[in-house]
């Protein structure tokens, strides 16, 4: 069996949380609670793209606020 999150015959989309944390996720599975399409569905490469583009800082987006003045 093929893992879904690898098939390069799949659509994908981009999964973000309220933490903007990012995550590639088949189209044809159900998105789970608690995340948003940020972006897709597309091909994998396009998706991994765009996370590399807008996902700069992994950093949760709850520590980012912590760290300022």
């Amino acid at each position: 069996m093929t893992n879904p999150f690898e098939s390069t015959d799949e659509q994908y989309l981009v999964l973000t949380n309220h933490e903007n944390q990012h995550s590639l996720w088949p189209d044809f599975a159900d998105i789970p609670s608690g995340w948003t399409t940020a972006f897709g569905p597309d091909e994998r490469q396009a998706c991994l793209d765009f996370v590399e583009r807008n996902w700069t800082d992994i950093t949760p987006r709850s520590l980012l606020r912590e760290e300022k003045p």
